[in-house]
């Protein structure tokens, strides 16, 4: 593995590390310069503040400071073009939850669609698509509906 997949790798997990955490000003930090949103074609939120504001204002946080989620991601595939400093990532994601009154279960699976590049020799998210595929019980988790 190079060092710019590592990188990468990392970076993916550290978006799931810092959600989880309930930390939205790591994960606005990881996200800054990037284009979020939803499936292809759909508009996308950029600035660091208007992301962290999205994910504070619809993701429900318990008294333990998180979102009582564990986001795992499985099935990555990288595509790195170290000479252009650009790369591609496709994941799947699943969300599972257990918090008062919801025990432990998957509550959400999809697929991230991400875009890279490298900025003075470290790699950044220019772009992250969500795509949900499955929806289970997502009431313990956000404040408001998923988009349709």
């Amino acid at each position: 593995m190079t060092g710019g997949a590592i990188q990468l790798g990392n970076l993916i997990a550290r978006y799931a590390e810092c959600i989880d955490g309930g930390d939205f000003d790591g994960m606005a930090d990881l996200l800054g310069y990037a284009a979020v949103g939803g499936g292809d074609g759909e508009p996308l939120l950029t600035g660091r503040e208007a992301i962290r504001k999205l994910f504070s204002s619809t993701a429900r946080i318990y008294r333990d400071g998180t979102p009582g989620t564990k986001h795992v991601t499985t099935n990555l595939i990288l595509e790195i073009d170290e000479d252009a400093g650009t790369a591609t990532a496709r994941s799947y994601w699943t969300v599972l939850q257990a918090v008062p009154g919801l025990p432990l279960q998957p509550i959400l699976a999809g697929r991230y669609h991400d875009r890279f590049e490298r900025r003075g020799g470290v790699w950044w998210f220019s772009e992250r698509r969500y795509l949900v595929d499955l929806v289970g019980d997502v009431s313990h988790h956000m404040m408001t509906g998923l988009p349709e």
